[in-house]
């Protein structure tokens, strides 16, 4: 099968390059800056004490031609109207587009763009960073791979494409409720990315400031926003979001915020936005969770100002 990952950052292109290692058909759909930087370099992987340099084929969206068999969509929110307009020649009748893309939103929009037979629901989990030189930086050993029909079940599309998937380097998995696990990632992410938003610091600046209860406060309201959607997170599962949101000395932070110090555009909508909206239409109390949005939402009202 030929694949197409559109993006080759901190998260396409890791898995991007796993793949290209084990021997897939694999091409990486990218900017003119980031083909140019890649041609010269490579593909860098480091971190963990190892060094991968992968050379894979690359092509930007004026040439990009043919239909391929799956795209792996691996982009943020604020290109995702962009990344449709570029990926449009790939994706044919029998192309599967799989994205991995934070939140619930996207799906919506791609099953408008391509249609309900095209999209798969998808969770990936690698804590990964783009360096100074442009090199995909691995923080922890985690990277995991989920996808499924949207629409639950398990389909014959689906074990063709775990065939290709599967084995290269990162664990791999066929679920049969993909939104459960689309929703409970979300939990996750709003909660780390909330937490540290409020504080302006890490999990373990949190805990060091008097905070260590903000955290499992935080993911306790994403919990019941996801229960009322039909998503209820399991006993364990939530106490591990909120053990892993509290912990001494922890330097973890989410994308959301590093792209907020950074002053860039966050995906406050996709990740915030969007699930504090659902709250009040579901009439789930979310006071931590507003907040963080608000904040958020200055920001991106600073930016659009030319204020940040």
């Amino acid at each position: 099968m030929r694949i197409l990952v559109v993006g080759a950052g901190a998260t396409g292109g890791y898995f991007g390059a796993r793949l290209h290692e084990a021997g897939r058909d694999l091409t990486f759909l990218v900017r003119p800056r980031r083909a140019e930087l890649l041609r010269e370099r490579g593909l860098r992987i480091s971190g963990l004490g190892q060094e991968t340099v992968v050379t894979p084929n690359l092509v930007t969206a004026p040439d990009l031609a043919g239909h391929y068999d799956i795209v792996l969509l691996s982009v943020k929110a604020t290109t995702l109207a962009q990344a449709i307009e570029d990926t449009a020649p790939a994706v044919g009748p029998c192309t599967a587009v799989v994205p991995f893309l934070n939140g619930m939103a996207h799906l919506d929009t791609l099953t408008k763009a391509y249609g309900s037979d095209v999209v798969l629901g998808g969770v990936v989990r690698v804590i990964t960073t783009i360096g100074e030189n442009g090199e995909i930086r691995q923080l922890a050993p985690l990277a995991d791979m989920t996808i499924g029909e949207p629409a639950g079940g398990v389909s014959d599309r689906v074990r063709r494409i775990e065939e290709v998937l599967s084995e290269a380097g990162f664990d791999f998995a066929v679920s049969p409720d993909i939104q459960t696990a689309m929703w409970h990632k979300w939990v996750f992410i709003s909660t780390l990315g909330a937490l540290n938003t409020l504080v302006r610091g890490s999990v373990g600046e949190a805990v060091d400031a008097g905070a260590e209860h903000l955290g499992p406060r935080i993911a306790a309201e994403a919990a019941g926003i996801a229960e009322a959607a039909g998503h209820p997170m399991p006993a364990q599962a939530l106490a591990n979001v909120a053990a892993f949101v509290s912990r001494p000395g922890s330097a973890d932070t989410a994308s959301l915020y590093r792209d907020l110090v950074a002053g860039q555009p966050t995906e406050a909508e996709q990740i915030l936005g969007d699930l504090t909206a659902r709250a009040r239409a579901f009439g789930v109390s979310t006071p931590l969770l507003d907040v963080a949005t608000a904040s958020l939402r200055v920001h991106e009202q600073r930016l659009a100002r030319g204020a940040v």
